[in-house]
């Protein structure tokens, strides 16, 4: 646990000098990559939400692309495709940004179905498949997929399909007015976003990426945690204000998260408060709420609070 502790901790303070506060944010931006999962981060336009994605690939040493969503986007133009070469007679395999480590994919909802759906084998099966042919994507390949919440007009909500396969919702909230005095106070002193390449972030390497996520697999949960865990799921499904509950899969991702909390903590072992930590952003969007709920203003990180205050924690 010690290497996931020092990996943290590292990038951590190579994070902090690129972001002011978003602590929270930085926590579970590791949790995604230490878990291989997806994560899908909400937020207004202008709190950093790619700033914080591009910093984290240049301290994992990682590749970075970046696909900007429009209406017209299309499948090949993320995935890429067989195009003729007129010189040697055959075609050749044109690799779009999706062959990459982490993408950054901006305004998702504002891109067709066709096109989303053109991400669900990769984020699941890690793989893409061009003209009947697979092609294997990258170890450390993972989705950070951004949306504004405030504008509807123009844009294509995710299926519940699509939202499950992504580990966190993360929410991205205002800086605080000590935080944001001191963002201010950076760019008077020349601190520029736009020219990240030229701060001398350390490197942390992708070797200490894998020991971290061979630390985080072998972090051990006792039998009452299982039972914890899959009663929060379970009583999403019965949960009055929902008309659709947390799946399976929110359950082992939720366990999965919680051993990424425990391992930057130290411990090789899970307690509840992992658990209850990390909870809000594995079943935020795994939950659809009745109409009438919404209506009264009910909202899902309501509906998570009063589910983790609802189950009995094992001791």
């Amino acid at each position: 646990m010690e290497k996931v502790g020092s990996l943290a901790e590292q990038a951590w303070a190579q994070l902090g000098r690129v972001l002011v506060g978003q602590d929270e944010l930085i926590q579970q931006l590791l949790v995604v990559v230490l878990c291989r999962g997806h994560a899908l981060i909400e937020g207004v336009p202008g709190l950093a939400k790619t700033l914080a994605v591009k910093a984290l690939a240049k301290v994992l040493q990682l590749e970075f692309q970046r696909v900007q969503c429009t209406p017209d986007l299309m499948p090949a133009d993320v995935i890429g495709g067989n195009i003729f070469n007129s010189t040697t007679g055959g075609f050749t395999l044109h690799r779009g940004p999706l062959f990459t480590d982490l993408l950054l994919v901006d305004e998702i909802n504002r891109t067709p179905p066709r096109t989303q759906s053109a991400l669900l084998e990769s984020m699941e099966e890690a793989q893409v498949t061009i003209d009947g042919t697979r092609h294997q994507l990258s170890d450390f390949f993972t989705v950070f997929a951004t949306q504004n919440p405030i504008e509807f007009e123009g844009t294509y909500p995710l299926p519940e399909a699509q939202l499950d396969r992504f580990l966190l919702k993360i929410h991205v909230g205002y800086p605080s007015s000590e935080e944001e005095i001191a963002i201010l106070e950076r760019y008077q002193s020349g601190f520029d976003a736009r020219q990240l390449d030229r701060m001398e972030l350390q490197s942390i390497g992708i070797e200490a990426l894998r020991e971290a996520r061979a630390a985080v697999s072998s972090v051990q949960a006792e039998p009452g945690i299982f039972r914890y865990v899959s009663e929060l799921v379970r009583r999403s499904r019965d949960w009055p204000s929902l008309s659709l509950g947390a799946s399976p899969r929110a359950g082992l991702n939720l366990l999965l998260a919680a051993k990424a909390i425990a391992a930057m903590d130290g411990r090789d072992y899970l307690v509840p408060d992992d658990v209850k930590q990390i909870a809000p952003a594995v079943l935020r969007h795994r939950v659809v709420l009745k109409p009438e709920a919404d209506l009264e203003g009910v909202s899902a990180e309501h509906v998570v609070r009063d589910l983790l205050a609802a189950v009995e924690v094992p001791k």
